[in-house]
């Protein structure tokens, strides 16, 4: 069930909107199939975590299931490669994994472009001046998933989070979308390295 709206009706909040309902009612045989399979190869569909998100206000992002349950007393960060599930591997290396977050984008906790929502964990360890990429939406996509993804340090991400959030407008989240959709041609930088999808943030990485 959708949520009433929490954030006021401006131009961005049309336009994701639109977006969003446009993309769902396109990629709902797709999100259909998808929700089949791994339901019949893992039988869970859904991922669903607490992230901060404008103002660090939590919300429930909710992404496609893509890992196996990590052993008991594993830690979830690490060797994050080996339990992908067979699925799931394919859905993170084509970024299908974050299909269900236009349902987010549609409650409003969530935008098209904007910073990536990181751990509840990490809040007490941003930099003050790293807190202000929580002035904007987070979003689906944003300047620091075009310009390296997983592949950059925690610090690069930030940079390019501060950035966009001191020059958001349309026509810069107009090319971080065109630019989206050339990377999803060429998937780069969808994995740290080889043995997980993206290290912990520790407060200096």
């Amino acid at each position: 069930m959708i949520e009433k709206n929490r954030y006021p009706l401006n131009s961005y909040r049309i336009r994701d909107l639109l977006l969003a309902s446009t993309l769902l009612i396109l990629f709902s045989p797709l999100f259909l199939l998808i929700c089949l399979g791994l339901y019949l190869s893992q039988g869970r569909v859904f991922f669903v975590q607490t992230r901060p998100g404008l103002d660090e206000k939590p919300f429930r992002l909710i992404k496609f299931s893509t890992l196996y349950d990590a052993a008991p007393g594993q830690d979830e960060a690490a060797n994050q490669r080996a339990r992908l599930t067979p699925l799931g591997k394919y859905l993170r290396r084509l970024s299908l994994d974050e299909l269900p977050q236009l349902l987010n984008v549609l409650k409003g906790d969530m935008s098209l472009v904007g910073p990536r929502p990181l751990l509840m964990e990490y809040l007490q360890l941003y930099a003050p001046e790293e807190r202000a990429r929580h002035q904007v939406l987070p979003g689906i996509t944003g300047l620091a998933q075009v310009n390296g993804r997983n592949a950059l340090s925690f610090k690069q991400r930030f940079q390019y989070d501060l950035w966009y959030v001191q020059h958001k407008s349309h026509w810069l989240d107009i090319k971080i979308l065109l630019k989206t959709l050339l990377n999803l041609l060429r998937p780069t930088g969808v994995y740290a390295n080889a043995h997980t999808t993206s290290p912990k943030f520790d407060g200096t990485n």
